[in-house]
């Protein structure tokens, strides 16, 4: 196509005379046609160009690729070979580990519906007390748990006058709902506690402040008993002294809020190992 242009345009310079104006002309147009012609076929030899070298570009990645699977192919292939030739004896250890797994995932479920099962039975409990002391003022009594365990705590306002140790009457309304509730729960234990502030006491029958604090337990501990007929195997009297405050001994309204008796709701643990062994017999016999 080069030549022919290169022969038209020498023609045109050698011999414009002999040439025809009209003819020129057409010639001038041919030649405009085939330059256009030309940078088309320019134009789309570059884009084919380019189309082939990204498509080198691409086949050397997808080449790298494949090179990069069969190589990780190859690797399987050798874990498997691998994993076939474990001995029978390492077979046996693996099934013997899992087994030994399974035991104990049965058991910490055991262990967790047997504690489940007691935070219901506390939960219970601690619907039940609030229920009962409803009509008494909140700053007076408190039902609470920690840790699972439940404890009452009473004013010593309700239950003694100032550096006594004898229930008083107002107080024996607030021990019988106590032992309303317990009698209605005999799977239960309690600790009755005597709590004092700091300020030192002493007479012909008070030694000190620890002999106020058990005497106090053991005056509860003998209404609830003798007036309301709570089995004394269930209890266990005792004395804190002021040596576990709940605030400082610094004003006459903290003070107050440290002589108190607490009844500490106790689990009977024999009682929560027998859930669990009774799981355990459960899971053994599956």
């Amino acid at each position: 196509m080069k030549k022919l242009i290169l022969t038209i345009l020498t023609v045109s310079v050698l011999f414009p005379s002999c040439i025809s104006k009209k003819d020129y002309a057409a010639l001038e147009a041919t030649n405009k046609q085939n330059k256009d012609l030309l940078n088309t076929a320019t134009i789309k030899l570059n884009a084919c160009i380019e189309d082939k070298t990204n498509s080198e570009a691409s086949l050397k990645t997808l080449k790298d690729q494949v090179a990069f699977l069969k190589a990780n192919n190859q690797d399987l292939i050798n874990n498997m070979g691998n994993l076939t030739t474990l001995s029978q004896k390492g077979a046996e250890n693996l099934e013997k580990s899992l087994e030994s797994m399974k035991e104990k995932d049965l058991t910490i479920n055991t262990m967790r519906d047997a504690v489940t099962r007691r935070d219901s039975v506390t939960l219970a409990l601690v619907t039940s007390l609030k229920g009962t002391f409803i009509d008494i003022n909140d700053k007076d009594i408190e039902v609470n748990v920690e840790k699972g365990v439940v404890f009452i705590s009473i004013s010593d306002k309700l239950l003694f006058n100032s550096g006594s140790y004898v229930v008083s009457e107002r107080a024996k309304e607030v021990l019988g709902k106590v032992a309303k509730v317990v009698l209605d729960k005999p799977e239960i234990e309690f600790l009755v506690e005597g709590h004092t502030d700091d300020q030192s006491i002493q007479n012909e029958v008070l030694l000190d402040n620890w002999d106020l604090s058990v005497k106090r337990a053991t005056s509860v501990v003998r209404v609830l008993q003798n007036d309301f007929g709570v089995q004394p195997e269930r209890m266990t009297a005792a004395g804190r002294s002021y040596y576990v405050p709940v605030a400082d001994n610094d004003t006459a309204e903290n003070r107050s809020k440290n002589r108190r008796t607490r009844i500490v709701v106790l689990p009977k643990l024999d009682q929560f190992y027998d859930l669990i062994e009774q799981g355990m017999k459960a899971v053994g016999s599956k």
